[in-house]
């Protein structure tokens, strides 16, 4: 959404073949650095399921995680992630640092990485090349 510059991040888990849980990034529309899609899905889920724990659900996004959005994946112990494109600079599964299977945590999350890999990075690249024809600067990522 280049009206409002959040980067185009999308993120839904599913509880046996149900989605419980979705969200798209809406940090900048919310003035919110904690409004990441996984973080908005991951909240979601937890009040359908009634608690923190989503050890039974899959998180799918289009985007490597940030340290933030790791974080909370292994804290609400998601066993299984499977992300869309890499993210070199920030992503937190394996890019720039690996917290999902970080052996001095308690959880280890199994990583899938490439699933509709050339789609997400086309979105993405997509929504850079209109942020810089718009003339908004790097900041908003």
């Amino acid at each position: 959404n280049t009206s409002t510059y959040d980067v185009p991040v999308g993120a839904v888990i599913v509880y046996k073949d149900k989605i419980i849980g979705q969200g798209y990034n809406m940090r900048e529309s919310l003035k919110d650095p904690t409004a990441h899609a996984e973080m908005i899905a991951i909240r979601e889920a937890s009040q359908y399921l009634g608690g923190w724990r989503l050890v039974d659900c899959t998180l799918y996004v289009t985007l490597e995680p940030c340290a933030m959005c790791a974080g909370a994946i292994v804290n609400a112990r998601i066993p299984r992630l499977v992300i869309g494109a890499w993210d070199p600079r920030f992503g937190c599964c394996g890019s720039a640092e690996d917290l999902t299977r970080n052996p001095k945590f308690n959880h280890r999350v199994e990583l899938v990485f490439g699933i509709m890999e050339a789609e997400c990075k086309a979105l993405l690249q997509d929504f850079f090349k209109n942020i810089r024809k718009k003339g908004k600067n790097d900041e908003i990522y």
